[in-house]
């Protein structure tokens, strides 16, 4: 698997490369069948005074993206969360397509709870200490994909593996773009141009 790290805001300690590395792989050990890149970001939030710390991985598991996002007071923590929260997400993406009419007795282990894992890795030195918040230069991020046409449904099922609140796609019937949302109050919207 290919992993590729990557700081903002904060200074990549081989330390901090290592843990992350382990994590991750640990995450991904039973799926590494699937997983052929991961992209980690970490970083650490400017305003000194909410001192949140982000984690965020993007997997790319046979041509879909799954992506997961965790922040804390604590990147080691945030670390962890975001490598449970994508191990579940990977889980869920396998048991969808493979077929569980063949499969005896197979249960998931427990996912162990937050409180146990902030008190396993503290940290007891300041990330932001010698740190200086600066402002970004404003710019435009342009991403390209590929987009095979599909369903709604399948697009919904896009949406809850990313971790967004809208996916954009290109309907089969119509061969348009259209974007898929999730609703406030619950439920998915769709948004298409009027013919």
């Amino acid at each position: 698997m290919k992993l590729l790290i990557h700081g903002r805001n904060l200074e990549l300690t081989p330390a901090l490369r290592e843990y992350t590395k382990a994590k991750l792989e640990k995450a991904i050990h039973h799926f590494e069948e699937m997983v052929q890149e991961a992209d980690v970001h970490l970083s650490v939030a400017k305003n000194p005074r909410v001192p949140q710390q982000t984690a965020e991985v993007t997997v790319f598991a046979n041509g879909t993206v799954i992506r997961a996002q965790e922040r804390s007071q604590n990147l080691y923590a945030s670390i962890d969360l975001v490598a449970n929260k994508l191990c579940r997400q990977l889980r869920k993406y396998k048991e969808r397509h493979t077929d569980h009419h063949h499969s005896n007795g197979h249960s998931a282990s427990p996912t162990p709870a937050t409180e146990k894992i902030l008190e396993e890795k503290s940290i007891d030195s300041s990330l932001l200490e010698g740190k200086e918040a600066q402002l970004p230069t404003p710019g435009i991020r342009r991403k390209y994909f590929p987009m095979p046409l599909m369903t709604i449904e399948q697009a919904r099922h896009q949406l809850d593996l990313i971790d967004h609140d809208f996916y954009v796609f290109k309907d089969i019937d119509s061969q348009q773009l259209q974007v898929i949302y999730k609703r406030n109050h619950g439920g998915y919207g769709v948004i298409q141009a009027k013919s």
